[in-house]
């Protein structure tokens, strides 16, 4: 009895996992292997609004599927991948995209690691400086006994 509980628990799980696996697969009538992979690498620049640690092209949430309807949609319109990215940017801002722009929105996320570095790099000098001046022994008083 209990090896028949096992193996049918073992194919249950089989069969849930195959089902879940089938829901992941969304296939969408492309014209030929170009545009498929043109659609793969558009949405792979693009970010999952739910997920937000995955791009469109392997996120499962349905918002991201929608929207990879929406990118083939319109890819199908004849729309160029600038003009995707501008349609999804002006409804989602530059959010939307793993590499946003640098303008006035954007430029502390693009220097501000560099800005902290050099905070950093200056706190070091100053303290290391600090430090060796505290350290210097004084000099010694000249008593005119030397000769």
């Amino acid at each position: 009895m209990g090896n028949f509980l096992r193996t049918a628990l073992l194919v249950l799980l089989i069969a849930i996992t195959g089902v879940v696996a089938a829901q992941a697969i969304d296939p969408l009538p492309f014209r030929d292997h170009a545009e498929e992979l043109r659609f793969q690498h558009l949405t792979s620049e693009l970010r999952c609004l739910v997920c937000q640690d995955e791009n469109l092209a392997d996120s499962n949430a349905d918002f991201a599927r929608d929207l990879r309807h929406k990118v083939f949609e319109l890819m199908q319109q004849g729309k160029s991948d600038a003009e995707i990215k501008q349609y999804l940017v002006d409804r989602y801002s530059d959010f939307v995209l793993y590499d946003p722009p640098v303008n006035a929105h954007t430029w502390l996320l693009w220097f501000g690691p560099l800005l902290i570095l050099i905070a950093g790099g200056f706190a070091v000098g100053y303290t290391i400086r600090k430090r060796s001046r505290a350290s210097m022994p004084a000099a010694p008083v000249d008593s005119g006994d030397d000769w």
